[in-house]
């Protein structure tokens, strides 16, 4: 009996290896599969309509490129400049409700950040740095004036840096679902410069010449940017909003910025001591429930720091701009109006 069982489990051994052989051929052919494809059946230069129906023009800027801006003059006043979020298909059309709301009523800026959109995607190095550059440059060199700024996401802590940074260019921040409000993990602070070696290493990865266009392709399948936007919309997403993120993505270079984006390389370190807690510019943050990050230390940013005030809109996960477009714009409007009333009071003072 002794040898019968060694023998069944020898054949059992066996068949585990071809079953896990086999597998792993099947995975292996996917995968090379979906790379052939991907080189050779994909359309990587999808006709790209202009995000935003408006005036569009470009600005070469010393430290990032050419930078893309879509421009309304239509109103007067001040100067309000939108600046969108960062992801695997990014745009100004996330900021486009926005833009269509206030036209007519001030001058109203939607930039779009290197490696996004018409504005420069070449292969290059994405840093916080160049894009607080970007910011900075743009306000300096196309604004030309205290302007208030509205940035989504990601996108609002470039703008907070650039804001720490150059005060004096911004009238008033609002972030809307910003990034870095999460209180961290004590194991995360622990870990300390290994986050960093991490993120490199996961950028090497996903950047090896043979896979590194089809794993961006594999991103930005329509699927995946249905799957993505899905977990930020309350009600059925815009099949429009699909189809531009989808053309968008489908450029020469379009996987050169999101690659530092998915290896967690933009995301500035420490941000809330090193940057939201040290603004003195008046703040405004419009959240709700976000699929991809938290609000928790919001309430003791919002306790401890008089120039930061926060608006709820519900029920939203992400983009209010979208589903709740008049209460965000209100919101907004709100936020501006009391500062202006503030200057008032403060001139009369004054006088």
């Amino acid at each position: 009996m002794a040898p019968q069982s060694s023998r069944a489990k020898r054949g059992l051994v066996g068949d585990l290896a071809v079953g896990i052989g086999t597998a792993l051929g099947i995975g292996l052919a996917a995968i090379g599969t979906w790379i052939a494809y991907s080189l050779t059946r994909i359309d990587h230069e999808v006709p790209l309509p202009e995000a935003i129906t408006a005036h569009r023009f470009l600005l070469t800027s010393p430290r990032a490129g050419q930078l893309n801006y879509y421009l309304s003059r239509e109103g007067q006043g001040r100067p309000l400049v939108l600046i969108h979020s960062i992801n695997a298909a990014a745009s100004a059309y996330e900021m486009k409700p926005l833009f269509e709301t206030f036209r007519g009523q001030r001058s109203v800026f939607a930039l779009e950040l290197p490696g996004f959109g018409f504005s420069d995607r070449s292969a290059r190095k994405y840093t916080p740095e160049l894009y607080e550059a970007a910011i900075l440059d743009f306000l300096e060199g196309v604004v030309a004036e205290p302007a208030d700024v509205v940035a989504l996401s990601l996108g609002a802590e470039f703008a907070a840096r650039a804001a720490l940074s150059q005060p004096e260019r911004f009238h008033s921040l609002a972030m809307i679902s910003p990034t870095g409000m999460e209180s961290e993990p004590e194991e995360r602070l622990e870990k300390g410069d290994s986050q960093g070696e991490e993120a490199n290493l996961a950028y090497r990865l996903f950047t090896v010449p043979l896979w590194a266009r089809p794993f961006y392709d594999l991103l930005t399948t329509r699927a995946s940017i249905r799957y993505f936007l899905d977990r930020s919309f309350v009600r059925p997403v815009p099949e429009e909003m699909i189809d531009y993120a989808y053309a968008t993505a489908h450029q020469p270079g379009a996987e050169n910025a999101p690659f530092y984006f998915v290896s967690g390389q933009l995301f500035t370190e420490g941000v809330r001591p090193a940057v939201y807690e040290r603004l003195e510019i008046p703040v405004l943050v419009i959240y709700d429930e976000d699929a991809f990050t938290g609000f928790n230390y919001l309430p003791e940013l919002i306790d401890n720091y008089p120039n930061w005030k926060a608006a709820r809109i519900q029920p939203t996960l992400g983009l209010p701009q979208f589903e709740k477009t008049d209460e965000t714009a209100a919101a907004l409007q709100s936020f501006w109006n009391g500062l202006e009333e503030n200057s008032i009071a403060r001139n009369a003072e004054i006088s």
